[in-house]
């Protein structure tokens, strides 16, 4: 199934969205600890109805860590249509250049992850999954079966997959409400200014080491 498909303002608009926070809200005391209830669960794998509510975020965070003590602990946040979920324990998504690499080259040194998505409409959620991922480059079994599942892009430099461990939720009352307006089309429109030789440039010089000298790209 594939995830992290565009997600447009529905029919009634933000402000139907508005009014069913509000009517959740002011249901009290009650409303809420009775969703609480159910919240805070771990769950055998991904199934078609959580798979569901994870196409449905227009954003996620992915957060890697180094085996040393002292090294920098990354998270960074990901969107556009990139995100699959491969199976009830394996997920993937195309990852885009950027100016680190971070993520790529804390799972070459040890593969720890864990991905959360967490919802900003009336409906409170947040759900983790951790595991382990693995950097598939081009030319590299799987990378191929990744990327036919999303539009072309220009900026791809490599394919994550994790085998996930654990699948976890909470409630997210601590997460705002809002309104996804659009997504960003600068990487698209900064890849395509450099095109492929510069795009090959610029992975050389900013993909070639995380913060603490591991190797990316």
């Amino acid at each position: 199934m594939r995830l992290g498909c565009r997600r447009s303002p529905g029919p009634n608009g933000p402000a139907a969205s508005c009014r069913r926070f509000v009517a959740f809200r002011t249901n009290g005391g009650d409303a809420a600890a009775t969703y609480a209830a159910v919240m805070g669960k771990v769950f055998d794998g991904i199934d078609e109805t959580l798979a569901r509510w994870i196409s449905a975020q227009p954003m996620w965070f992915v957060a890697t860590a180094p085996l040393a003590g002292d090294g920098h602990v990354n998270v960074s946040p990901r969107g556009h249509d990139t995100f699959s979920v491969l199976g009830p324990h394996r997920v993937g998504w195309v990852d885009y250049t950027g100016s680190g690499v971070e993520t790529i080259a804390h799972l070459r040194e040890n593969g720890r992850i864990c991905i959360m998505f967490a919802s900003v409409d009336a409906r409170p959620r947040i759900v983790r999954l951790h595991g382990h991922g693995t950097v598939l480059l081009p030319g590299d079994a799987g990378f191929d079966e990744v990327t036919a599942l999303h539009p072309e892009h220009p900026s791809t430099r490599a394919v994550i997959v994790v085998d996930v461990q654990r699948v976890s939720d909470s409630c997210g009352f601590g997460v705002p409400v809002m309104t996804v307006v659009e997504e960003r089309d600068l990487l698209r429109l900064s890849a395509e200014k450099r095109g492929p030789d510069g795009m090959r440039r610029y992975r050389a010089e900013k993909n070639a080491t995380s913060l603490d000298g591991l190797p990316g790209l």
